[in-house]
């Protein structure tokens, strides 16, 4: 897809009231540093709209992105390491739950994962978590760009085997480096657009 507009829509906190849009949403989830502000960056075409940082759990909000006027990404705060509470970690929980669970729109979530490690503990949750209510998460395996080529398919197994997921769960590696991945995560979003009517020739 070619991505000609971006708008920065609505930024929701903690206490904010999560909007009702009446497009289709694609929602990124992912620990603090798996490189999700560089990955929705790269599918925007943009090199720096979401906000990337080299401290982990910079993004404390649910920030909606208003894509070409028909749909939106929904970048969730990270989860993991970020230097905050737990007091504060658990209201975050909570309105990722919100979110989730409310959203009439919500197409996919793409769940992040370093391909270069075993799935955390709070990834094994979050993936567990999102199975739960009823979704099947896409896994993006993230940082393709620091394992060499003959070691993919085995840290693709790895990934799939540490989250317990099921042969039919869809793993998508992806480097915001080399941009390889970007266009096959841009048709897998595309299968979920409405597909306009075609005019039949008289």
């Amino acid at each position: 897809m070619n991505v000609n507009q971006v708008d920065l829509e609505t930024v929701c906190g903690v206490t904010s009231i999560l909007p009702v849009n009446t497009q289709p949403e694609f929602a990124f989830a992912g620990k603090s540093n798996v490189g999700k502000s560089s990955l929705i960056n790269s599918l925007m075409n943009r090199k720096s709209f979401a906000r990337t940082s080299s401290q982990p759990g910079k993004t404390q909000t649910i920030n909606f992105y208003h894509i070409n006027d028909k749909l939106y990404f929904v970048d969730l705060p990270g989860y993991g390491y970020a230097k905050v509470s737990a007091e504060l970690k658990a209201k975050w929980g909570k309105m990722i739950e919100k979110y989730l669970r409310t959203s009439t729109q919500l197409k996919v979530i793409f769940l992040l994962i370093d391909i270069r490690h075993e799935p955390s503990a709070n990834d094994k949750d979050m993936y567990e978590w999102i199975v739960h209510n009823g979704f099947e998460p896409v896994i993006i395996a993230t940082k393709l760009d620091k394992i060499n080529r003959s070691q993919r398919d085995k840290h693709i197994k790895m990934v799939r085997t540490g989250l317990c997921a099921g042969a039919n769960t869809k793993i998508m590696p992806f480097s915001s480096l080399s941009k390889e991945g970007r266009d096959d995560i841009w048709r897998c979003i595309e299968q979920y657009l409405e597909v306009p009517e075609t005019v039949s020739e008289l």
